[in-house]
């Protein structure tokens, strides 16, 4: 399944990368895509993954939020 996130804050590609890096140590994620552009965050797993979680790996990133 996938399920796709906007994430505010991020401007430039290690802002792309901090945030990739954290949600994919998320368990049970199986691929994150990240686009800079619109602060697209899609996540891939074999089931819903928990959103408080997916906030918390976002701010470990940086200053980002999940919208």
């Amino acid at each position: 399944m996938q399920t796709t996130y906007t994430v505010e804050g991020m401007t430039c590609g290690h802002c792309v990368a901090a945030v990739t890096e954290e949600v994919k140590l998320i368990p049970g994620v199986a691929d994150a895509e990240v686009v800079l552009e619109g602060g697209r965050l899609t996540i891939t797993s074999d089931a819903p993954v928990d959103f408080d979680r997916v906030v918390e790996a976002v701010a470990e990133a940086g200053d980002y939020t999940v919208a």
